[in-house]
């Protein structure tokens, strides 16, 4: 079913408000991907705040116009999954997992701030921790000198306790 051309424009009206909002995109070829696995990779995006997106390639080239992800503009050919993302690496991550299981999803490219990326690079990307894992092991790095210090001091105050006894 083909969309007429007022539902093609809220199309890319709306996938351009998403590219406006995103950080990274990222490109999948899903060619022999059943329903099913494209379903759990759908849940899989939604609890990432992922937004996926099949488009017809000439709507997505429209909707990226003038945003930063217009520098793959070039690439987008063929059968392509869109994989929209405000957190840096979601998107990376949520594909490239779901491709570690099926062989079938083709990572194609992707951009991050306006810089076009290729496969493996989008692959790095999604090897990158996740902001809260970041943060907690900023946290856990700030707590040890502390703890270290409190620990050294308790075994001093132990020890003075010991030789005051003695």
């Amino acid at each position: 079913m083909s969309l007429n051309r007022s539902q093609k424009e809220a199309v890319v009206a709306q996938v351009a408000d998403l590219a406006a909002k995103s950080q990274t995109l990222v490109m999948a070829e899903y060619r022999g991907i059943t329903v099913a696995d494209l379903t759990q990779l759908r849940i899989k995006a939604r609890e990432q705040n992922v937004t996926l997106s099949v488009l017809k390639n000439t709507l997505a080239r429209r909707a990226v116009a003038g945003s930063a992800f217009e520098v793959v503009s070039d690439q987008l050919t063929g059968p392509l999954i869109y994989g929209f993302s405000e957190d840096a690496v979601a998107a990376a991550k949520v594909v490239a997992d779901f491709a570690k299981t099926n062989d079938k999803l083709v990572i194609r490219g992707g951009a991050y701030e306006g810089k076009p990326l290729d496969a493996d690079a989008v692959k790095q990307l999604a090897s990158i921790p996740t902001k809260e894992v970041l943060l907690s092991q900023l946290l856990g790095l700030m707590q040890s000198p502390v703890s270290r210090t409190a620990r050294v001091l308790a075994a001093l105050a132990e020890k003075k306790g010991e030789e005051a006894a003695a």
